[in-house]
Formats: C-alpha cells, structure tokens, sequence
C-alpha cells in the first residue's frame, strides 16, 4: 500500500494542527510543513515539495484561486512520484483534473456541508453591513469624521439567489427569516420552499440584493458584466462569497461612478 513512508508537503502550519493530528500524519511518513499561510514563490514552494508522495495544498500559499492552478501545475511537473492532493476547498474546478486523471493522482477535497452554514451567515453579515452601512460608518468613525448615514430595512425587499445549491438554498431561508421575498435562478430545476424560481434575466430585473452561489468554471467567469449590471435596479446590493471572477470588476467600477 503506498500510504507508507511518504513525504507529504503540508501548505500550512504544523501549529494549525493539533497533536493527535500531527500524530496521525507522522505516522504515514515524514511530514512536512509551511512556517506561514502567505503565499510562497514558486522556487521556495518547489524546494519543499521535492520528492514528495502527497500534497496538502493550503490554496492561499500558491496564490489564491486566480494563481493557484498554474502554480499547482508546475508543482505536479516537478514530482513523478506524486500520489495525492489534497485541498482545502470545496470546489475542485481550479485544479487541472485532466492533468491528474492523466498522472493518476488522487484528489481530496472538502465536503461542501462543512462550510455551509459558515458561507451562508457571512453572506447575510455583509448584506446587514451593506443594508445598515456599518462599515463605511466604522471606517469614518475610526477617522473622527462620523456623519449619520441613513441605510435601509432588508424586510420586505427582494433578493435575489443565483445559484440555489448547498449554500445558496440557505442563505435563502435565512432571508426568509428577515422578512425578505426571495427568488431565484439555478441551472437546473430546484424547489424550495417559499422561494420562486425564476430565469436569470427576471432575477437581475427584480432584485434588491443578488447573492451569488454558482461553481467556479471557465464559462461564469464575468458572468456579471456590464451587460447584467444595466438590466439590474439602481442601488441595487450585490453580495458575492462565491468567487471574485464571476464579476466583472471594471463593470463594477463603471456601476459605483
């Protein structure tokens, strides 16, 4: 069985572990960790990996969604003996799979209902930010140049959910508990109840909030651009803890002037 004796490369602190789960580790091999959480270069990253059996990729050290398939790449070409990846993301899209399939490396991923409720109350955090405008009023505050800004009550307000899987049907129904209508846009055909599912034009036109929950894929990629932003209401609250290429930021930019 090849889980014995490796070398297993961790992209994370040994300190973020705890001793039984060190323990654990140790006992498949020599362990190897990160002394931080910040993203490394690339040559400091293929030094630590040399001659390792298995990966367990902290994304935020090999640059993030946006730098992380490329980095992971170059890393996988430099390990023949590679076995094993595992992630600390749910989503897997960002890795080249084909790549891995290929090299037939093992992918670990971490199960979405994990992070479920943790998404979805964040995602209500920021739109109570938005809605009560706590932080632009905390970050004037901080200045000494307070001004009483006057926000808005969620209650009775659309939002909208684009993308109604594990954690876009949630933050629906905690939307629900505020009072707020809520519609909705999925790929495919999904019933929830008290939320009206709608096309994905109908859900830009109508909604005070949009919420964003889809996949990270090639093809949403700006999937809010300019061209979404004009069929949108003015003021209109867009929250998004899915990934920061779905939106377009020059859109977005054009949008706030």
């Amino acid at each position: 069985m090849w889980l014995i004796n490796m070398k297993i490369c961790v992209f994370n602190p040994q300190s973020e572990f705890s001793k039984d789960q060190q323990k654990q580790l140790s006992q498949l091999g020599k362990v190897v960790y990160t002394k931080t959480r910040e993203q490394l270069p690339i040559e400091q990253l293929l030094k630590l990996v040399k001659n390792a059996d298995v990966l367990a990729v902290g994304i935020d050290v090999i640059g993030g969604f946006e730098r992380g398939r490329e980095t992971l790449i170059n890393i996988i070409e430099s390990l023949p003996n590679l076995k094993g990846i595992a992630v600390d993301t749910t989503d897997t899209q960002w890795i080249d799979l084909d790549l891995c399939r290929k090299r037939k490396i093992v992918i670990s991923n971490i199960p979405i209902s994990i992070y479920r409720e943790t998404v979805a109350e964040h995602t209500i955090a920021l739109l109570l930010c938005v809605a009560k405008r706590v932080i632009i009023t905390d970050r004037r505050t901080q200045k000494r140049k307070y001004r009483l800004v006057k926000g808005f009550e969620v209650k009775n307000k659309t939002l909208g959910v684009i993308g109604l899987g594990n954690i876009g049907s949630r933050v629906a129904e905690m939307a629900r508990c505020f009072g707020m209508k809520v519609i909705a846009y999925n790929r495919s055909p999904k019933k929830l109840r008290d939320v009206e599912m709608k096309s994905i034009e109908k859900v830009l036109n109508e909604s005070d909030v949009i919420s964003l929950h889809t996949t990270y894929e090639e093809e949403n990629k700006g999937m809010i651009s300019e061209e979404e932003i004009e069929k949108m209401k003015k003021g209109v609250v867009i929250v998004n803890t899915a990934d920061r290429s779905l939106v377009d930021e020059r859109a977005m930019a054009d949008a706030e002037r």
